[in-house]
């Protein structure tokens, strides 16, 4: 009984890795013509995924679906929260593969494998979120970093992808040791990995044991990387520059997100009685963060360093709310990571579309004259750059605006200051680019491509930061409930 109990918590995960099994052996028979039916049903897979997540049935036999439960032993945890963001992450990762088919086909990249990576990428952040014991949560996030690498170096007769998964995975082993030595130091004076028992363990540790300390940094500056939060920061413009635009948008979007929540799981859980290290530590990382994304950015000559500089400064922002670590501030992370996960995957879809003589356009100035060639294309990216920049009354002001409402209810007003006046920086280099759009003159013939999942994609994502300004309830009470069944009492 108890090992089907642990099955139905797990079937999403299991589901969805029996699946990727089967599309890897779809690959092997035939992989001559496969890419698109493999693409396609990966998607598939991320509809069955999520269908088997919210199953009434499921849920019902787990206790109502409210409850957290867990599963062999307490290695891994089902909660509001997982299946929250979980979902968030089978969206993202689905527009991620409707993002990438033109683009790998013009540049004869086009393998089934590809997909299957992003699946496997997407199991291990599953695992990752619902991760209660350190080892599991090492086992979820090296599945999802290897697929990563690869994914980093997919275009691998290009030097600059070649170059970029390189960094990627010597820097990402690098925080991968870090992870280990903080969890070997944890377990050496806790004597025990599990999340519940650490957190008990460090209420009664001395407030300033050493060991215990040093195994937080450890594992703090681990995840820090993971998000490329700063300092921490210096693998993410070069491996968003040199991978393919697709995978670029896949690293902004859904490994972005489930890294965070699983920073915020261990904070609030086996780390919380230990807050008064870690939350300066935090708040550290988000401001300078939110100062390097904004000010960096403003120098930037290509559009896809922009979006990673960018992204660095939203990371800034969501680790803004999770230092207030109340439910307010919690659930405004959430609801942030709703908005940029679309927002980011949107942006890079107009990218993706603009080709110069048949090669992808990476520089901003490539970017003139395109509101008169496809004024279609040029709109949706000036909806996503509002957006990013936090100009009503589109998703991203609503995303930025309860994040500063907690931390001026939380007393951190200094924060939420600098969290403003970067924000504004930040708009500067969102408004260039539009500007460029629609005053700069083109000396070049920019093509748009007509890949039907690319226009599908952005012409989503548009309409989603539109809509949600005056129909946001369903993302705001989701992030609440799962906040609220996340925080017990």
């Amino acid at each position: 009984m108890d090992n089907l109990h642990s099955l139905m918590i797990v079937l999403p995960e299991v589901s969805l890795a029996a699946l990727g099994l089967l599309l890897l052996l779809v690959g092997l028979v035939n992989r001559s013509n496969t890419t698109h039916v493999v693409s396609a049903l990966t998607v598939l897979s991320f509809i069955i995924t999520a269908a088997t997540l919210i199953s009434p049935h499921r849920l019902s036999f787990l206790m109502g679906g409210t409850a957290p439960v867990f599963a062999f032993g307490t290695m891994f945890v089902d909660d509001t929260l997982a299946r929250f963001i979980k979902l968030l992450i089978l969206a993202a990762s689905a527009l991620s593969v409707f993002l990438s088919g033109g683009y790998l086909e013009n540049h004869k990249i086009a393998r089934p494998e590809y997909p299957v990576l992003i699946l496997f990428a997407t199991l291990g952040m599953m695992l990752m979120v619902s991760a209660s014991d350190m080892i599991a949560l090492y086992v979820g996030l090296e599945l999802q970093s290897l697929a990563l690498y690869v994914l980093a170096a997919f275009q691998r007769d290009d030097a600059k992808s070649s170059e970029s998964g390189l960094k990627y995975f010597v820097l990402g082993a690098l925080s991968s040791g870090l992870l280990l030595y903080g969890i070997s130091l944890l377990y050496g004076y806790a004597g025990t990995t599990d999340f519940v028992k650490l957190s008990f363990v460090f209420k009664d540790a001395a407030p300033h044991t050493i060991g215990l300390t040093i195994g937080l940094v450890f594992v703090t500056a681990a995840l820090a990387f993971k998000v490329s939060a700063v300092p921490f920061h210096m693998w993410t413009p070069d491996v968003y520059e040199g991978a393919p635009t697709p995978v670029a948008a896949f690293f902004a979007s859904a490994p972005k997100m489930a890294a965070l929540v699983l920073f915020l799981r261990l904070l609030r859980e086996p780390f919380m009685p230990l807050a008064m290290e870690w939350q300066q530590i935090v708040v550290f990382i988000a401001v300078a963060s939110m100062l390097l994304g904004s000010f960096a950015g403003l120098a930037q000559k290509s559009v896809k360093r922009l979006m990673a500089y960018s992204s660095i400064a939203n990371v800034g922002y969501a680790l803004s709310a999770l230092a207030i670590m109340n439910k307010d501030g919690l659930s405004a992370m959430l609801i942030y990571l709703a908005i940029y996960f679309v927002n980011t995957l949107g942006a890079f879809g107009v990218i993706i579309s603009l080709r110069k003589q048949g090669q992808q356009v990476e520089a901003i100035e490539d970017f003139a004259g395109i509101a008169k060639k496809n004024p279609l294309l040029a709109l949706a990216m000036t909806v996503f750059m509002f957006s990013l920049a936090g100009v009503p009354p589109l998703a991203g002001f609503f995303g930025k605006y309860f994040i500063f409402l907690a931390a001026v209810k939380a007393g951190m007003v200094p924060l939420a200051v600098i969290a403003v006046v970067t924000s504004v920086v930040a708009a500067f280099y969102y408004l260039r680019l539009i500007k460029v759009m629609y005053f700069d003159e083109s000396k070049q013939i920019i093509d748009a491509c007509p890949c039907f999942g690319v226009r599908a994609t952005v012409t989503l994502a548009a309409l989603y930061m539109i809509i949600f300004t005056v129909w946001p309830q369903p993302i705001i009470d989701g992030a609440i409930a799962a906040i609220s069944g996340f925080i017990r009492g």
